[in-house]
């Protein structure tokens, strides 16, 4: 069985979100069997500067959605959105 992948944008709520917080609340959060492989940041407009994990999960069936819906119950979190897919 491969691996998957996936750099996601995951928006904070507002921009005086602590990134560094969010970014570890995020790593807390994981699914097990998925790991991040880094982060960049991205800024957005106004202040507010996007998370982009590179996440890396096996490649079996529902391959992120457990990873999105883990970043969307994240305190602090607006939305999740998956950018750039690929199998390692």
């Amino acid at each position: 069985m491969g691996k998957v992948a996936a750099q996601i944008k995951v928006m904070p709520q507002n921009p005086e979100i602590d990134l560094d917080a969010l970014q570890e609340r995020l790593e807390a959060s994981l699914p097990e069997g998925a790991k991040i492989n880094g982060f960049e940041r991205d800024d957005v407009a106004f202040g507010l500067v996007a998370l982009l994990p590179t996440v890396v999960v096996p490649d079996e069936a529902g391959g992120t959605e457990a990873v999105e819906e883990a970043f969307s119950g994240v305190e602090g979190v607006e939305s999740v959105e998956v950018g750039d897919v690929g199998r390692l």
